[in-house]
């Protein structure tokens, strides 16, 4: 391995320690660090890669980060890039999930939490209002919103994510684009390998078929259905970890009940005080769930691998299938204008959950209160997530 490389695989390292504030801070350090101060990408370079990430599904901190390191080092720099950048804070999350099982009895860890929750709630009502502002600029957009919204707090089924993310891909597209372009998506496809298609579609699809063959008494059953239910989000979740969050919760509290609204607040709000990607959340899920279950200390390191793997897997693939032939996707603006309609249908789930995150606070005011001045801080000051959660720590420790 060329110095290069070893002094990217370093610039990694410290990147995953001191990456905070969500994608947005993250792409604002590449630029400083990757760009600025080392130069292995360009500014453009980078603007683009960050471009593509949010077009596909997936962690878009993660895809982005990969993306530089297969242009610095190729395939292998890639993906001990991509264990580098996941496994600290999914190993942090892993073991939270255990620890939080333990000490769940104890009266005062519960007391510590009551102020973290609501502010957890307040954090995701932020992201909800910047996605908003941003997304919702027609009115196409703001009724696939609204459509969006009303249909999951009607149907509340995991399976009408993807239908969802499907109709208003399609709709923004076929509003927006003028009809060209056949040639150009001939010469796209042609560089495409069919034995990666296979592979990324294999996966999901053999999963889904064991899961369904094994007897759901089976103790391999739980395991393999979770794999598959964490791999066909990580296909679904345009625009990162701010939409992981709603998709998470509806399916895995609201929809299946492996694990309670507080106990994904209480690791949502430790994720957030956390460096790192927000898509090792899931570690916690994973873990609580089988923890939940029954399936004991193993059984939640389990958990813990299987959601993380299962989650980054899709993103990881799509990115370096992709970042290849990148030229040529991009200039297809059927692709490009099926953003628009995707991003609005991610709206209207970050406001589902919204709704579905505070029914829990019932008459308590006060949770309504932390809500509210949680987004307040957020929108009007310039403090950061980790530090309105170590705030809510603090006052639990007080009061």
């Amino acid at each position: 391995m060329r110095k290069r490389q070893l002094l990217f695989i370093r610039d990694v390292l410290i990147y995953t320690f001191t990456a905070f504030g969500g994608p947005q801070g993250h792409i604002a350090i590449l630029l400083r660090e990757f760009v600025e101060k080392r130069r292995y990408i360009t500014e453009q370079e980078l603007m683009e890669l960050n471009a593509l990430a949010q077009i596909l599904p997936g962690p878009s901190s993660t895809q982005t980060l990969v993306g530089i390191a297969w242009k610095v080092g190729g395939l292998r720099l890639a993906i001990i890039t991509f264990l580098i950048w996941i496994c600290p804070s999914a190993v942090i999350m892993g073991i939270a999930a255990i620890s939080y099982k333990m000490f769940l009895t104890h009266a005062k860890f519960n007391e510590i939490l009551r102020f973290v929750q609501p502010i957890a709630v307040g954090i995701v009502a932020y992201a909800t209002y910047t996605f908003a502002v941003k997304f919702l600029k027609t009115k196409v957009t703001t009724m696939l919103a609204i459509g969006a919204l009303i249909a999951t707090l009607i149907l509340q089924n995991a399976y009408a994510f993807p239908i969802l993310v499907l109709l208003g891909g399609i709709i923004s597209s076929a509003l927006e684009t003028q009809p060209q372009e056949n040639e150009l998506r001939v010469s796209l496809f042609a560089n495409v390998n069919p034995n990666k298609v296979f592979y990324f579609i294999g996966i999901l699809l053999a999963f889904a078929a064991l899961g369904a063959i094994i007897n759901q008494t089976s103790p391999f059953s739980l395991p393999i259905r979770l794999f598959e239910n964490f791999y066909r989000n990580g296909i679904l979740i345009f625009g990162g970890g701010q939409v992981l969050v709603p998709l998470m919760y509806t399916e895995f509290v609201e929809v299946k009940h492996y694990l309670g609204a507080s106990e994904f607040l209480s690791g949502f709000a430790l994720q957030q005080a956390l460096p790192g990607p927000t898509f090792s959340f899931t570690s916690f899920i994973g873990s609580m769930t089988l923890g939940n279950k029954g399936f004991g200390l193993w059984g939640q390191v389990l958990g813990s691998v299987i959601a993380v793997i299962g989650i980054n897997l899709p993103g990881l693939i799509l990115i370096l299938f992709i970042v290849p032939f990148w030229e040529d996707l991009k200039k297809i603006t059927r692709i490009r204008n099926s953003l628009s309609g995707i991003s609005a249908v991610a709206v209207g789930f970050m406001a589902t959950a919204l709704i579905l995150l505070t029914r829990p606070f019932g008459a308590n005011w006060l949770a309504y209160g932390l809500m509210i001045g949680t987004f307040a801080l957020l929108y009007f000051t310039k403090i950061k997530t980790p530090v309105v959660i170590v705030i809510g720590v603090i006052l639990g420790l007080i009061f």
